[in-house]
C-alpha cells in the first residue's frame, strides 16, 4: 500500500498543489527541486511538506513507495536514474492526479488554449458556493481561497486540462489522463511550439481527448472559434455550444461594460433566464461565465443560485490581477503571453479606464513567445496600448538567433502606426522608464508567464517612494 510519496520537480504550480492534495489525503508526502522559493516552497513548508533543494538520489531515502516526476524532468536526472535503477514506481503528474482523486468522481475539464484557468477556478467555485463542495485543481490560485485545489467532500473533482506533455516518459498531453465526464472546450489556437509541429498537430491532441468521452457525457464549446468548431464531427456526445452570438446555446444579450463590472442578460436554450453580474471585465470573460453557467445549469444549479455565486468570485491571482493602486497609478498583473490573450487583456483593461493612459509591458518567456511563431501578430496585440515596453526575450541563448522573436522588430511596427513603443535591455531599465514617465491617473498592465524578474514589487516600491 502507498504510504510516502516523493515528488520530484514539487514547486511548480500543478505538482506543489498535488503535493497538497496528497498530503490532505493522508499520505507522507516529500518533495525535491532545483528551485525552492515562495510562494509555493512556504505553501508547501506550512502543510508539513518536507522539500529538499536540488535533486539527488539520497532524497529518496528512506525508500518511497511512489515517485512522482514533473514534466520538466529529463530521464538523466539524478532522483530519475535512482528510481530507474532501484526500481521504485513512478507516476506523471497527471497520471497521479488521476489515479488518487479522479477515479469514482464525475470529471469536470477545462480545456482550450486560452482562460482554461479562469473558467476552472469558476466552475469549482461556482460549485462549492452552490453546496457541491468539488474537488479541484486548476493552474492559478483563487483569490477567494487562497489556494489553487482542494480535496473537496463530493462526487465532483474540476480540473484543468492542459495540453503540454506529461513527462519525459509520456509525451502525450496531461489531459488525456483525465477522462471526462464533462468537457468544456475554450477557443483553441497554435501554441506550444517547442513540443508541437503546427496547429493540426496540436489539434490532433484535442481530437484524441473528445474521442475519449464516453455518449453519455457532454461537451460545452466555444460557438464560433473555428479550430473549436473543426472538433464537432468527432463529438461522440451530447454538444452545446456558448458565445456571445444568437447562433449558440447559451449567449449573452444586453452586454454592459462597466469600470468596476461586466452585466448581461443569459439566453440559455432560447429562453431568458436572467441577468448576471460579474466583477469580471472583458468579453472574454463574459464567454468564460457562459460556458460556467451552461455547465452549473446542466447539473441542476438553480439560476439564482449561480448568481448569487458569481457576484462572490474574486478572481484569480495573476489574472487582470488589481495589485493595487500607487500613488494615483494602478498596476495590473496578467499571465497573458499569448497576442490573443494579451489583446484580450488590455481590452478589458481599456474597458475599465476608458480614458486613462495604458502601460503595456510585455515579457516574452514562454517556449512559444521566445520564437518567430507570432512576429507578426504582436504587433496588433498592443492596439490598445499607450505606451508599450518589451522586455528582453528569456534566455535568448536557448532559442538559435533565425528562430528567436526579435522585439525591436515589433517596437518598429507599433512606431510606424504612430505608437510609443520601446524595447528594453533589462528589468531595471523597464522599471527606470516607467517611472520617469507614468503620471497619476494611469495604467500599468504587466503581462508574463513567469516572475518578470519581480518587475511589479521593484515598480509597486518606487511608486510608492514618490513625494
Amino acid at each position: 500500500m502507498t504510504q510516502r510519496i516523493h515528488l520530484t520537480a514539487i514547486c511548480g504550480m500543478g505538482m506543489g498543489s498535488l503535493a497538497g492534495l496528497l498530503k490532505g489525503k493522508g499520505f507522507e508526502v516529500t518533495g525535491s527541486d532545483q528551485q525552492v522559493y515562495p510562494p509555493m516552497s512556504t505553501q508547501l513548508e506550512q502543510l508539513g511538506i518536507s522539500i529538499q533543494q536540488g535533486f539527488d538520489p539520497r532524497h529518496l531515502e528512506p525508500r518511497p513507495d511512489l515517485v512522482i516526476v514533473g514534466n520538466a524532468v529529463s530521464k538523466t536526472n539524478p532522483e530519475v536514474e535512482a528510481l530507474l535503477q532501484m526500481k521504485i514506481p513512478y507516476l506523471s503528474m497527471p497520471e497521479a492526479l488521476d489515479r488518487f482523486f479522479l477515479k469514482g468522481h464525475r470529471s469536470i475539464v477545462i480545456a482550450g488554449t486560452h482562460g482554461k484557468t479562469t473558467t476552472s477556478a469558476l466552475v469549482a467555485w461556482l460549485l462549492k458556493q452552490t453546496g457541491r463542495a468539488p474537488g479541484f485543481l486548476v493552474g492559478g490560485v483563487l483569490k477567494n481561497t487562497g489556494q489553487s485545489y482542494e480535496i473537496g467532500k463530493s462526487n465532483y473533482f474540476v480540473v484543468e486540462g492542459d495540453e503540454y506533455d506529461s513527462a519525459f516518459f509520456d509525451k502525450g498531453p496531461k489531459f488525456l489522463h483525465y477522462h471526462p465526464d464533462l468537457l468544456i472546450l475554450n477557443p483553441i489556437e497554435f501554441d506550444h511550439a517547442d513540443i508541437y509541429r503546427d496547429l493540426p498537430h496540436l489539434l490532433s491532441s484535442f481530437e484524441r481527448l473528445v474521442g475519449q468521452i464516453s455518449p453519455t457525457g457532454l461537451v460545452i464549446a466555444h460557438s464560433k472559434n473555428e479550430n473549436v468548431r473543426s472538433l464537432f464531427p468527432r463529438i461522440p456526445c451530447r454538444l452545446l455550444t456558448f458565445g456571445t452570438d444568437p447562433e449558440a446555446d447559451i449567449y449573452a444579450e444586453k452586454i454592459a461594460f462597466k469600470p468596476t463590472q461586466t452585466e448581461f442578460e443569459v439566453v440559455y436554450k432560447k429562453e431568458k433566464v436572467g441577468m448576471i453580474s460579474s466583477p469580471m471585465i472583458g468579453r472574454h470573460n463574459v464567454e468564460n461565465l457562459l460556458a460556467v453557467i451552461a455547465t452549473l445549469l446542466e447539473e441542476g444549479v438553480p439560476f439564482r443560485e449561480i448568481q448569487q455565486a458569481v457576484q462572490s468570485f474574486q478572481g484569480v491571482k495573476r489574472r487582470q490581477e488589481i495589485l493595487g493602486c500607487f500613488r494615483g497609478v494602478t498596476v495590473i498583473d496578467d499571465f497573458a503571453h499569448h497576442p490573443t490573450a494579451i489583446r484580450e487583456t488590455l481590452k478589458a483593461v481599456r474597458l475599465a479606464n476608458p480614458k486613462g493612459p495604458i502601460w503595456a509591458i510585455f515579457e516574452p518567456r514562454s517556449n512559444t513567445t521566445r520564437r518567430r511563431v507570432f512576429q507578426r501578430e504582436f504587433p496588433s496585440a498592443f492596439e490598445n496600448a499607450d505606451h508599450t515596453l518589451i522586455a528582453p526575450v528569456y534566455h535568448p541563448e536557448k532559442i538559435p538567433p533565425e528562430e528567436r522573436l526579435d522585439p525591436q522588430e515589433i517596437v518598429r511596427e507599433l512606431e510606424a502606426q504612430g505608437k510609443d513603443a520601446f524595447a528594453c535591455e533589462s528589468i531595471d531599465q523597464i522599471v527606470e522608464k516607467v517611472i520617469s514617465q507614468v503620471r497619476e491617473g494611469e495604467t500599468i498592465c504587466l503581462m508574463s508567464n513567469g516572475s518578470f524578474g519581480n518587475v511589479a514589487e521593484k515598480l509597486i516600491r518606487k511608486l510608492e517612494a514618490r513625494g
